[in-house]
């Protein structure tokens, strides 16, 4: 299963959108592009394989596997990428500012739903990170 996770960049926080064969799942927050600095930046555009992962803090959640020279990405729930996330992606339900969205325990469940279903029919997961604008660049061209 290919999942796409296109961004936005603002210097509060980074806001996506996240579909799966064109059909939305969710948006998501982030904190803002600092460089791929550890605990104070979102992660490189790029392709990840996203894995199931259980801990004591966060249950069971998604790890983002490879990411450069990071470690502990997570796809986790929360609303607020300054004050809960420490270079990990939480899909929302609705985004009310940079880096800020509501309702992350319903996208999260949904979004869960959907990976441990491919993953119980043992496909990988990959995630795929993109620029927002690179999208309507390729179509104006």
């Amino acid at each position: 299963m290919e999942l796409l996770l296109e961004r936005e960049y603002h210097s509060s926080g980074t806001n996506g959108i996240l579909s799966c064969r064109d059909q939305f799942i969710c948006f998501t927050i982030e904190l803002p592009w600092r460089k791929n600095q550890r605990m104070i930046s979102c992660i490189p555009e790029g392709r990840y394989q996203l894995v199931l992962r259980f801990s004591d803090r966060h249950q069971w959640h998604l790890l983002v596997k490879a990411v450069p020279d990071r470690s502990l990405i997570l796809l986790h729930k929360a609303t607020h990428a300054l004050k809960e996330l420490k270079g990990c992606i939480a899909p929302v339900t609705e985004l009310l500012a940079p880096g800020i969205g509501k309702k992350s325990v319903d996208a999260f469940d949904s979004l869960m739903l959907l990976v441990r279903s491919a993953l119980e029919a043992k496909e990988r997961v990959w995630l795929t990170v993109t620029n927002l604008s690179d999208r309507y660049a390729s179509a104006a061209a």
